[in-house]
């Protein structure tokens, strides 16, 4: 098993203020988010070429943990298909992972298309998947744009305890937590969809695999 690197990165969610929350609209429009710090420090681990922009933010209150993505995106790719398995695992997205250890034993995985389809589920290392499971208290919503597309969350922090995902230490609560961009684009001949992949933190393994603890960073709660 590759060695975790969740302390390489660290990334501080600042809180709300007392009786403030944040409205989960998809396009990104509460002024709440004003507060957030902006994580653009995404980058193809596998692929030679410059990423396009990739934004990430966080904020938390007592009751939730509130997260967006604003993606760049010049030609998003939506697939197709019977359920929300097919149709997220064929687009573009973005992807949010959680874990209860550096070992993934469990791990949590949300991944969330342009069009606000949702895929997720619990795991264990490696890549043992369970998509019966759901996470309780979700809630999603993405918008398409001219430059591309946003998606935005709220997990309940009761969740997030429950799961015991929510760590706590001398500096405070944190998230062993994975941050990622699955990006498409169709072939010059319009006829296939390239996958590339895009991660916070560079796994550092040799080929595509975001679901190894060394893809992990720190999400850490700061007032």
């Amino acid at each position: 098993m590759p060695s975790s690197t969740q302390t390489s990165k660290v990334y501080e969610a600042r809180r709300l203020e007392k009786g403030q929350s944040i409205a989960i609209d998809g396009r990104g429009g509460d002024p709440g988010w004003q507060l957030a710090h902006v994580l653009t420090d995404f980058s193809f681990p596998w692929t030679k070429r410059t990423p396009p922009a990739t934004e990430f933010r966080a904020l938390w209150n007592e009751q939730h943990l509130y997260f967006r993505f604003d993606v760049t995106d010049a030609d998003v790719v939506l697939g197709e298909g019977a359920n929300a398995m097919e149709k997220v695992i064929g687009s573009d997205r973005v992807e949010i992972f959680f874990s209860t250890g550096p070992d993934l034993n469990p791990y949590y995985g949300i991944e969330i298309d342009p069009r606000g389809e949702v895929l997720d589920y619990e795991a264990t290392y490696h890549r043992n998947l369970n998509f019966e499971w759901s996470c309780d208290g979700l809630v999603t919503q993405s918008s398409l744009n001219d430059f591309g597309y946003v998606a935005e969350g709220l997990i309940p922090i009761a969740t997030l305890r429950k799961l015991g995902c929510l760590h706590q230490d001398e500096a405070g609560q944190y998230l062993l937590a994975g941050l990622y961009r699955a990006e498409f684009s169709r072939s010059p001949d319009g006829e296939s969809v390239i996958e590339d992949w895009m991660s916070w933190v560079d796994p550092e393994v040799a080929s595509p695999d975001f679901h190894v603890p060394s893809s992990f960073g720190t999400i850490r709660w700061v007032q």
